[in-house]
This record gives C-alpha cells, structure tokens and sequence, in this order.
C-alpha cells in the first residue's frame, strides 16, 4: 500500500511536520502492480512469438523509463491543512518494454513495447513530495530510500506469477525523463548557467559555441562521482580554477543515477525560446547596431507578440511552455515574422533556419524516428552542420563565443543517443509533466 515517503524520520523539519512531507510507493511493490497490469500483454506477446509460456519461466527483462520533476506552486488556495511548502516534487516510471531471452545464444525478443511511453496513462507514480528540487538538502533524504531500493533490485531478480506460473524478472532502469534542470541537481554539476555547458560532454561554452556539431558523449555517473572525489580531496593541490576545470563542473555528490540524454520536451521549449529571441533581433536588425537599448527592444518584442496573435492567433506568454513552442516552430510562424524582417536576405536565412530546425525536430520527437522518419533521420548530420554553419555566420551576432544549452545538444549529440537507444523522443519527461497536471 501507501507508505510514509519519510519512514522513520524525525517529527519536524524545518517547521514542517514531516509526517506530511512526502507519500510512496516502496519500488518493487509497484513495479510488481504495473506487471501485473500488464499480464494480458504479456501473455498476448508470448502468444504472437509463438512462444510456449509452460517453458517461458525465466530470462525476462524489464526496461523502466524513470522521470522526476518539479511542479511550481502547488499551494492550498483556501484550507487549513499543515504548513508545507508550496513547491512538490513527482518521481514516477513507465514501463517501456519487456524482453525474453530463451538462451544464452539468441537475441532477446521483445514481447512487450508500451506503444504511448509518453501517455500519463502509462506513467506511474512512484512518490510525491512538497519539496522544492532545488532544495538537495531535502529532496536528496526523501529519494534515498528509493534510490537504495533501486539499487537493490538491479542485483535481484523478481519472481512474479504471470498467468498462473512463476516468472522471474529483471529490472534495468533508466532515468531518462528529466529535465536539465534536474539531471544536474541528480548529477552533481553545475547549475544551468555554468561554462559547462552540457551535461553529456565536457565542452564549455565557447568550445560548443566554435564547433557546433562534433562532439561525442563522455559524461556518466560513475564518472561523475570519481570527479566528485577529486574536487572533494583535492590530490594534486591545485588551484581553484584548475580544480574547477580538472573536474569539468562537478561540484557536488552525485546521488542519483541518470542516463545521459536530451529530454525531447525541454529541448523543444529551450530552443523555441531562443528562436523566439532571434526573430525580436531580426526584426529590429541587431546584426547591423552594437547594444540596442532596452526600450527597443521592448518595442521589437510587442511588434513580435502582436505580428504572431495577428497571423497565428498566439497569446504572448510569461514563460515558453510546449503548446506555445509547437506553434511557434512552424513555417508559418516564420513567415509571419519575415513580414516584419525587412532585408530580402534576412527573410531568406530566418526561413532557411527554420526549415532546416524542422527537418531536424522530428527526429528527436518522434517514439520511434527509424519507423517514422527514416530519411530525416540519414539526414540529420548534414542538416545539424548547415544549421550550425547558418548560426555562426549570418547569425553570429547572437553566437560570438556563446550558444544555448539545448542547441548545443541538438546540433552535437542527437545522432550518437539515437544509434544507443533507438529514440530520445519516447524516453522523454513529457507523461511526468501530463501527469503532474
């Protein structure tokens, strides 16, 4: 059943009465329920291999997406419960799909794949907390006990009865579905804003901002700890910024294992909001002006705001969310803006831009992208480079020695996560984020 998120803490933390603070699930108890859920499709699954399930007893495996996120003001609007804060926490897993390997010799065959991975239907929670994730300090106690539990159950196997006979299963877990935010308070690194700029590379800013596309992934987490160790000892005595650069950012204990990856829905949001910032300076021709003052460019982003609820029938929002960069990242968005643009050659770049930046996106959105869009998918490291030749000429006003976060991982890591996984857009935050709603 439901268990005290914080078993056997203290009464009160910081004046909040503990016993209120976090509610779960213990981990195996509700991957055994969501199995069980799932007997029907795995029974069915046996079935359309062909397989007897009288010899199918063991050899199983479980792949578990997990994600974890932090919902914003979740405060008692008029009601006198205990004084909690009003920030929460949701950690919850999906499971993605179940494979059998009948002998050492053959390949596994996958008998079950969740066909909606980012439905909160098939998105399971596992703990809810009033925490807020920036506070480690909480967050990291609270999600201990599942992160042992975790760890425990990587060793173990489940044996579980799935029509009518005993079945034993493994568990691989992957922590895929949050967003950068997260990963680097789970990882240790520093926060958004840091030189380093990725969190599966060691580049800096600069470095990405000069070579836009060739990188390869080099972060992980037992990396992450071993350079903890360094930054924590200091074995060389260096200084400071030696330190610094030797441990490439890492300045906390990593406490929670994440695959290293591109969240599909942040990515999104991240690179609408630079967009977003490229058609204000297009439209008020930064390229050609030094430092435009601030009224200007509030009068650049009315025009903007007003040009887009115009033609594409948008309201200006406070903070870029996933409708809004859907609609924004669109041809006719683009177009509407070139109407404001008023050199014939800046139209064409924007445009050209912008359908590169389409041809790319279905390939990290899509669930499947080989199935889906196979040709955009040989294509995208060609694209990725006129993109990213695009930006550091025409546009190099805006990335002169700096560049994005996600455009970074966008344009460099992109093929490299898809040739490992298979896909980025179904191990994404997004049924986390449906959820919490």
């Amino acid at each position: 059943g439901i268990i005290n998120g914080l078993s056997g803490w203290t009464s009160y933390v910081e004046d909040v009465p503990a016993d209120t603070i976090a509610r779960r699930f213990r981990y195996d108890v509700a991957l055994v329920s969501a199995l069980k859920d799932l007997e029907e499709d795995i029974m069915e699954g046996l079935r359309e291999r062909g397989l007897d399930d009288s010899t199918c007893t063991s050899g199983f495996t479980v792949v578990v997406k997990e994600s974890c996120d932090g919902m914003g003001d979740v405060s008692e609007k008029h009601g006198s419960g205990p004084a909690v804060p009003e920030k929460a926490v949701r950690f919850s897993f999906t499971i993605m799909s179940i494979n059998i390997r009948l002998d050492e010799e053959e390949d596994a065959v996958t008998i079950f794949q969740e066909q909606k991975p980012n439905s909160e239907l098939s998105c399971r929670p596992l703990c809810l907390m009033f925490v807020d994730e920036s506070d480690h300090e909480t967050l990291t106690p609270i999600l201990g006990p599942v992160v042992a539990e975790r760890k425990a159950m990587l060793e173990s196997r489940l044996i579980l009865s799935i029509g009518g006979m005993q079945r034993s299963f493994r568990f691989f877990f992957r922590g895929t579905g949050y967003d950068e935010k997260m990963v680097r308070e789970m990882e240790g690194l520093e926060a958004s804003g840091s030189t380093y700029v990725c969190t599966l590379c060691d580049s800096t800013r600069a470095e990405a901002s000069a070579n836009m596309v060739l990188h390869s992934i080099t972060r992980s987490h037992s990396e992450n700890l071993e350079r903890y160790e360094i930054w924590r000892t200091n074995p060389f005595s260096e200084s400071a910024d030696e330190l610094r650069d030797r441990v490439k950012g890492v300045s906390a204990k990593p406490f929670m294992e994440t695959q290293p990856t591109l969240d599909a829905l942040h990515c999104d949001i991240g690179n609408a909001t630079e967009f977003y910032k490229i058609f204000q300076d297009e439209i008020g021709e930064v390229f050609l002006k030094s430092n435009p003052s601030r009224e200007e460019r509030r009068r650049w982003r009315s025009a903007l705001d007003k040009q887009l609820r115009k033609k594409l029938k948008v309201k200006p929002v406070m903070r870029m969310n996933g409708n809004y960069a859907r609609r924004l990242m669109t041809r006719e968005a683009v177009e509407a803006v070139c109407e404001l643009v008023p050199s014939e050659e800046r139209r064409e770049a924007l445009l050209k831009l912008m359908d590169l930046y389409l041809q790319m996106k279905p390939v990290w959105r899509s669930s499947y992208p080989a199935r889906d869009c196979p040709d955009q998918l040989c294509r995208y490291s060609y694209n990725s480079q006129q993109f990213a030749d695009l930006l550091s000429t025409t546009f190099k006003y805006r990335y002169d020695g700096k560049i994005t976060n996600y455009l970074h991982k966008t344009l460099a890591h992109v093929p490299e996560i898809i040739e490992r996984d298979g896909s980025i857009g179904a191990w994404a935050s997004e049924g986390n984020e449906s959820g919490n709603k």
